[in-house]
């Protein structure tokens, strides 16, 4: 592990993840990378959350090398919920605070993606009828952004609007107090390439700084992959399971016909 990006969601985590693939850090994870890689790892990250911050015990590196163990960079939804101990874990890795000066807007940013996703009750329903979309459901709305933003009783609309600000002062002054600043850079999407690449002692790219993910256009594109992926398959199971049940009633009929 040689970069960690331990920034809050919707600070330029998935625009980051580009750029450093961009200078070579392959294979840099990302939140999305928990629900879409090819192997589940959301149970791994539910497990993690559990012991974690259910029993109280510290994370080594090799509770992350099993999930991370093929990537040498890592941002968003992991390396923010569990930063301190990612920074302990990882004693070598240089350390990107990635942040958005416009508190007002991330805050908004973050109603109009994660809120909205914890308040969709398609994607609650298609939980239980596909299992990829179950543990999506679990690691990312019961576990990893509730833990972050002090949701315990899952109203995530709630805690954005009344704990987002404070949980980004607190997870900044605590990234500040566990990192020296040799180790430490402090970045915002708007600085672009020249802080980075000279952070990371790499060339700057003959390229334009990378822009993902927005909530308009990379969030909804993220959003419909989800569609295609979990709850039309969940819609399909749903059909499956109607045949079955309705299959079962026909045949439980003639059988008692038949008596």
């Amino acid at each position: 592990m040689q970069v960690l990006c331990v920034g809050l969601p919707r600070s330029g985590t998935e625009s980051l993840q580009k750029a450093l693939l961009q200078l070579g850090y392959d294979h840099t994870y990302h939140g999305w990378d928990i629900v879409y890689d090819t192997e589940c790892h959301s149970p791994g990250w539910v497990a993690l959350a559990r012991k974690r911050f259910y029993r109280g015990e510290t994370l080594t590196a090799s509770d992350f090398d099993a999930l991370l163990g093929h990537a040498v960079a890592v941002t968003d939804a992991a390396a923010s919920v569990f930063a301190s101990d990612m920074v302990a874990a990882y004693p070598n890795a240089k350390v990107i605070l990635n942040v958005r000066g416009d508190v007002e807007a991330w805050e908004k940013s973050l109603v109009k993606t994660l809120v909205k996703a914890n308040e969709s009750w398609g994607f609650w329903i298609a939980s239980w009828l596909d299992r990829e979309c179950f543990w999506a459901w679990h690691v990312y709305e019961r576990f990893l952004w509730p833990l972050l933003f002090r949701a315990p009783d899952g109203d995530m609309a709630g805690a954005v609007r009344r704990n987002a600000k404070w949980v980004q002062r607190e997870h900044c002054a605590m990234i500040r107090g566990l990192v020296p600043p040799e180790r430490l850079l402090e970045w915002d999407i708007e600085d672009g390439w020249g802080p980075l690449c000279a952070f990371l002692d790499k060339p700057i790219p003959d390229v334009p700084f990378p822009h993902a993910n927005a909530a308009s256009s990379g969030w909804k594109a993220r959003e419909e992959q989800c569609n295609k992926r979990w709850v039309d398959q969940a819609f399909v199971n749903l059909i499956l399971i109607l045949f079955a049940v309705f299959g079962s009633a026909v045949a439980a009929r003639v059988f008692l016909f038949q008596r």
